[in-house]
Formats: structure tokens, C-alpha cells, sequence
């Protein structure tokens, strides 16, 4: 062998050595700073931005220290898991996903429980609108499969992946290098808008509704909520009886129901209600709380940015209010409460909201 040839084979062998080097280098930054949790629970020693949900949250079901799990929607999203622990007693993770499905919400929780036998409690928003949908309805896709299976070899996937280095390596680094502190639980996917008339009249107007909405729940809808409630909620809580499930439908605006008023199908709703409520009621490790007798939280618009979503000191009262039990339903209450439910909404003076700007429960 020639001393070309010599210098050649040393030229390859140093080449391959660093690059096997880089990708030792890449993988044990990224082991190290799992912006994701994919591999192993959060260090001490570093800063974490948590962030983007549908990334995030099967790490934190696999490798969090945690007995109670708040999920849910958007809806969902101002809880403070402190403010449940100090109620509950609880150890308790975030884990929303904003514009879910409830089979999205369902599979998730069924991860979870599945590798974490301490998980005894949950915190679920029942989203009120979603009730008459498909089982399988979403409005996502291209979720990152390979972050929620167990198939190591796909992890090439998230190891080396520029935009989980660019976006959640980095900023991991940069925020724990400069010493700022990483995001709470608490904080996780919170947000603070404006609220009142004026912002939730930006994106709702009462003359612009959906035409031709059905007025009653007809037999094909019936069976679609059945499916809906029996598949993602039902199935699972039977499968957990020493979980207990703190449901709740969520309290959305005065608007909201107006826009049930103003579609015509605001009895098919209630209709929706009484049947996913009797459902639910079958289950003994089910608490299911509705709150659309606080008449003074929803009318008052300054508690929302939209006509559903409401504000974090909401979400705040709505912890107490289910610590306290109130808005309990029961099999012996809940006939009366739907009745009176009907009575306030189905002749609750609309026109008063917007000729007269903010309101009150009268």
C-alpha cells in the first residue's frame, strides 16, 4: 500500500470517527436537555420551557411525578395544578390540548393511567359543544407518533430533528445557561386575553349563525353522542374504578347560549345533556359537576374572551366550587337542575346583552 493510499484510509477513518462522534455529540445534548421528557424525568439543573402540548404531554404522563392529572381543552388550560394540590391534597400535572376531540383527550389519559398505577385522580372538561360529535372527531393531524409509542428505534425521529433542536433544545439551553427560570406547571399553556362584551362580539355575531341546525336530537345524533360518551369516557373509567374522574361540563358565556337561541337548536342541546348526563351517572367513580346555574359567573362578560372561553379566576372558582361539591350532579338531582336549567336560558332576555353592553343575572 502506497503512501496515498495510507493517507486516504486515515482520511476515512478520522471522517467516520467524527462523524460517529457528532452523532454521539447530538444525541447526548438532546438526551440531556429533552425538551419533550421523552427519555427521563426532568433534571434539576435545567431550565425547561414546556410548551406546544401535543409534544409535551406524553412525556410529562411518562416520566413526571405525579397522582392526579388536569386535562382537558382549551377550557382547561388556566387551571393552576398548585391551586388543585392545595384543595385535593393531590400531586397533580397539565395536560391539556387545545381544540381536542374527547378520543384525543381519552387516549391520552388512557397512556397515562396505564404507566402510572398511582394515578388516582382526574380533572377532565367535559367541553359542552363537543357532545353531539363524531367519536373520532378532530381538527388535527401529523401528530408526532413517535413520541407516544415504545419503539426506540423510531426516536431518530426526535434525535435528529433540526426543529425540536431549533425550537426545544436551544431554548432549553439559552434559558438554563442565562439562569431563568423554567415554566411552571402552573403556567404551562395558560393565557391571559382581554375580556368582556367587546372582545367576545370580535369573533361572535348573533346574525351570522349557522342555518338549518336541527331543533330536536334525531336518532342518528343520538346514537353519534352515544358512541362519542360510551367509547371515549365510559370505556375508560370502567377500566380504572380506583380512579376517581372529576368531570365537568363547561360553563360557557350567556352568549353561547344565545347562539343556541338564535340557531333554533338549543333543545336539541339539553336533549344532548340529559343523555350524556345519564350515561355518566352509571358510573360510580364518576363526579360529574355542572355549573350552569351560576348564573352571576356567565352572564357576567367580563369573565370571558369569547362566548366560551372563560377567564383563569373561573378556573380558579371552578376548583372550589368542586372541592366544595357544589354543583354536584346526582341521580336525584339532576332532572330538577335540567328543568330549571331550561326555564333560565330558554327565557333569559337576550337583546338586554347587547343593548345594554355588560350585564347582570337578573
Amino acid at each position: 500500500m502506497d503512501q496515498r493510499q495510507k493517507d486516504a484510509k486515515k482520511w476515512f477513518v478520522r471522517c467516520f470517527v467524527s462523524l460517529l462522534l457528532s452523532i454521539f455529540l447530538v444525541f447526548l445534548i438532546v438526551w440531556i436537555f429533552d425538551p419533550y421528557f421523552h427519555f427521563h424525568k426532568p433534571f434539576s439543573f435545567v431550565s425547561y420551557r414546556l410548551y406546544d402540548e401535543r409534544y409535551t404531554n406524553d412525556g410529562i404522563s411518562r416520566h413526571f411525578d405525579y397522582n392526579a392529572i388536569i386535562t382537558g381543552t382549551s377550557m382547561a388550560q388556566n387551571f393552576k395544578p398548585s391551586e388543585m394540590d392545595a384543595l385535593f391534597g393531590t400531586q397533580s400535572v397539565k395536560e391539556t390540548f387545545s381544540g381536542a376531540g374527547f378520543q384525543e383527550l381519552s387516549q391520552n389519559l388512557e397512556r397515562a393511567l396505564q404507566r402510572n398505577k398511582n394515578l388516582k385522580t382526574v380533572l377532565w372538561t367535559l367541553d359542552y359543544s363537543g357532545l353531539i360529535r363524531e367519536k373520532g372527531w378532530t381538527q388535527y393531524e401529523g401528530y408526532p407518533e413517535y413520541l407516544y409509542d415504545d419503539n426506540p428505534w423510531n426516536d431518530v425521529q426526535y434525535v435528529f430533528n433540526k426543529s425540536i433542536f431549533y425550537h426545544g433544545v436551544l431554548p432549553n439551553i439559552l434559558k438554563t445557561v442565562t439562569g431563568q427560570p423554567r415554566t411552571t406547571m402552573d403556567a404551562y399553556s395558560s393565557w391571559e386575553k382581554e375580556t368582556g362584551l367587546q372582545y367576545i362580539l370580535q369573533t361572535y355575531d348573533r346574525n351570522h349563525v349557522e342555518e338549518d341546525m336541527p331543533t330536536f336530537l334525531g336518532p342518528e345524533e343520538r346514537k353519534m353522542t352515544i358512541e362519542n360518551i360510551t367509547e371515549n369516557v365510559i370505556s375508560l373509567v370502567n377500566k380504572y374504578p380506583d380512579t376517581t374522574f372529576y368531570v365537568f361540563y363547561t360553563p360557557y358565556s350567556i352568549c353561547y347560549w344565545d347562539s343556541l337561541i338564535q340557531e333554533g337548536s338549543i333543545i336539541r342541546q339539553f336533549e344532548a345533556e340529559q343523555l350524556v348526563t345519564e350515561l355518566l351517572l352509571q358510573c360510580p367513580n364518576v363526579k360529574l359537576y355542572n355549573f350552569f346555574d351560576q348564573y352571576e359567573v356567565i352572564t357576567n362578560l367580563d369573565n370571558y374572551r369569547d362566548k366560551e372561553h372563560y377567564s383563569a379566576r373561573i378556573n380558579s372558582q371552578i376548583l372550589q366550587w368542586i372541592a366544595s361539591d357544589a354543583g354536584l350532579v346526582t341521580q336525584d338531582n339532576y332532572l330538577k337542575r335540567l328543568e330549571a336549567e331550561k326555564q333560565y336560558y330558554l327565557n333569559y332576555d337576550y337583546e338586554k346583552i347587547y343593548t345594554s353592553g355588560q350585564k347582570t343575572d337578573h
